[in-house]
């Protein structure tokens, strides 16, 4: 890029619909910036006080912001799927789909309401089932965007995806298994766009990261006494602004030079800090028979097809269709 990119560069979002998984952190910033660019805006989070408290932020900050809450556990199909029928019925179209809300290395194996292990089911397949749910919406837009969040952690040389042991029931060890997670996360943004492409759903899948940056995600999971926990809270300072580290996401979700099927991150540092740039894939994120396998494991796991949700919109556009001749 020519110059950094910050949010001066962003396009007004006016007349756009975005929805932000997450309602801290990243999350957060994501959705102040949407909403200070005159987006509608919905933060998406499984807990309805800290969804209160950040849309009451936000539109202090924002006069007339234009963001709601709605509840969703990424943990939970069922609350998955709620979400999705609500915004449904009250929604004809869907702009931008930011998958962003994750947990990180909690220190025991823990599972979702629906027997995943919690980082899997939750970072990865709950994304994965959201943006399925949620493709209907998605492809009523002019030009939809999915931006999915991976982790500088999915580029370790060690991480793939286990098929022996997807849900690390036999072996868990806490960085490899978010890893892991995040590398699917990485893995299924890429394959969208490659699928969209083929399919002709004219939705563009992009994947970011945001570096190292400082957010509550450390705190949460391990606890703020842990390792991991008291690196974030002793060097603090190594830690980019939240801000900055969703910088990202924002140039992926709006920029027109953004471009699908592409991974963007920090510029600095190994990719740890700094203005969004194109950030390095991985080889084990370019292996398409892995990713094909993921999907396909991933549709039968969720009892969702990607298919079948793009083929009620065809199934209703030609009925509208039909309708209108008879008329």
């Amino acid at each position: 890029m020519s110059k950094p990119w910050t949010l001066d560069d962003m396009p007004s979002q006016q007349g756009r619909t975005i929805l932000v998984t997450g309602t801290g952190g990243l999350g957060f910033e994501d959705a102040l910036a949407f909403a200070r660019a005159g987006g509608e805006v919905i933060l998406a989070g499984r807990n309805p006080t800290k969804g209160a408290d950040a849309v009451r932020q936000i539109s202090e900050i924002v006069q007339c912001a234009a963001v709601t809450f709605e509840q969703v556990d990424l943990g939970n199909l069922d609350s998955i799927e709620a979400l999705a029928e609500r915004l449904k019925g009250r929604r004809d179209h869907l702009d931008v789909l930011i998958n962003n809300a994750g947990v990180m290395t909690p220190p025991v194996r823990k599972t979702t309401d629906d027997g995943f292990e919690l980082q899997f089911g939750t970072n990865y397949l709950g994304h994965f089932v959201l943006t399925a749910r949620l493709l209907p919406l998605l492809l009523r837009a002019q030009e939809p965007r999915v931006v999915t969040l991976s982790s500088i952690a999915a580029r370790r040389s060690n991480v793939a995806i286990d098929f022996d042991d997807l849900q690390a029931a036999r072996s868990y060890k806490p960085m490899p298994v978010y890893s892991q997670s995040k590398l699917a996360c990485l893995m299924f943004a890429l394959e969208l766009q490659r699928r969209s492409e083929k399919a002709g759903w004219g939705i563009t899948s992009i994947a970011a990261h945001p570096g190292i940056s400082r957010t509550d995600l450390l705190h949460n999971a391990p606890g703020r006494h842990s390792a991991q926990g008291l690196l974030r809270s002793l060097l603090w300072f190594l830690f980019q602004p939240a801000s900055q580290g969703a910088l990202p996401t924002l140039f992926a979700a709006t920029s027109p030079d953004a471009r699908g099927g592409r991974y963007y991150g920090p510029n600095r540092l190994s990719e740890t800090r700094g203005h969004p740039t194109e950030a390095q894939i991985p080889p084990q994120a370019m292996e398409l028979r892995v990713a094909k396998r993921l999907w396909d494991i991933s549709e039968q796991m969720a009892g969702i097809a990607y298919e079948d949700q793009a083929a009620t919109v065809a199934d209703q556009v030609s009925g509208a269709q039909l309708l209108r001749q008879e008329g």
